[in-house]
């Protein structure tokens, strides 16, 4: 495998992971708001909804994450190892210097955010920076700078204003069924009665499927920045070598949230990876042992 395939294979799979997702977004507005008697009145209002939320998250969804992480700016002379292994990775990728700022946490972690190269944002902890020699400091800085370049950073904003979306139109719905606020039409009791089975089963399940859709939608990404950071450096080995280490790094972050889990190089929580893929389909990182072998093999 190459690094180039490699890449080729992961941006394939998330474009056909999004289609999905905007397809499945509106089904369930359609159908929720045909059960509810309201027709496509209720889609509209998702599409509308999910236009608002993600204008917010675009312009100032950086600023949020930063003040929940509890991070400070970065310092030329305190931080010299990740502001001129920022700066380096930067001018070679083709992009602006990212802002950095460091979480004073010694768990291993870091994460980019921002809504495009030019008002993006890498965040490591004391603890990556203190603890990874500079070649592996540089595989992961080029694995985070791959996000804002693949706009993985703008991608998984979106991405979570969609899951929003749907949990929140389930909500609405089942709501209005327990407040009797179903509109019943003579001409089509029928069918409103086989749209309302379905919706309730749909309401029930709906935040669960998008859910699983973001999280597949994260673990692409993750590799797909892997084999753009191994591009940029040229040497798979030191990301698999920071990789390694990460993994044996017990300690939980605790600036890290549900919201922003996702984020990081590695799941923040620490939680256990297992083999079955149902229970890999709920991490928000792929195995870190699968993360090294792919790398190995570039």
């Amino acid at each position: 495998m190459t690094i180039t395939s490699a890449i080729q294979s992961n941006v394939t799979k998330t474009y056909a992971i999004m289609s999905f997702f905007v397809v499945f977004v509106v089904l369930v507005g359609y159908v929720l708001g045909h059960a509810l008697g309201y027709g496509n009145s209720f889609m509209w209002f998702a599409v509308l909804f999910s236009v608002i939320s993600s204008f917010v998250s675009y312009y100032w969804g950086d600023s949020l994450i930063l003040a929940l992480s509890h991070a400070r700016p970065a310092d030329r002379h305190r931080d010299f190892d990740f502001y001129t292994v920022a700066e380096n990775l930067a001018i070679a990728a083709g992009l602006p210097k990212p802002r950095l700022y460091v979480i004073e946490d010694t768990a291993l972690n870091a994460f980019a955010t921002g809504r495009d190269p030019e008002h993006a944002v890498i965040v490591a902890t004391t603890g990556i920076l203190h603890s990874l020699e500079r070649r592996e400091l540089e595989g992961v800085i080029a694995h985070e700078l791959s996000h804002i370049k693949n706009f993985d950073t703008r991608l998984m904003a979106v991405v979570a204003v969609l899951v929003g979306t749907v949990a929140y139109l389930a909500d609405i719905f089942l709501r209005s069924l327990w407040w009797g606020g179903r509109r019943d039409r003579d001409d089509d009791r029928g069918l409103g009665a086989i749209l309302l089975v379905v919706g309730i089963v749909l309401a029930i399940i709906s935040p669960i499927i998008a859910k699983l859709i973001q999280l597949a939608a994260s673990r692409n990404r993750e590799y797909l920045a892997d084999a753009t950071g191994a591009k940029l450096t040229r040497y798979p080995e030191g990301l698999a070598r920071a990789l390694e280490k990460l993994g044996k790094d017990k300690e939980v972050l605790e600036a890290a949230t549900n919201a922003t889990a996702h984020l990081y190089i590695t799941n923040p929580f620490k939680g256990k990876n297992f083999g079955a893929w149902f229970a890999n389909a709920f991490n928000t990182h792929p195995p870190i042992a699968d993360r090294i072998k792919r790398l190995r093999a570039m």
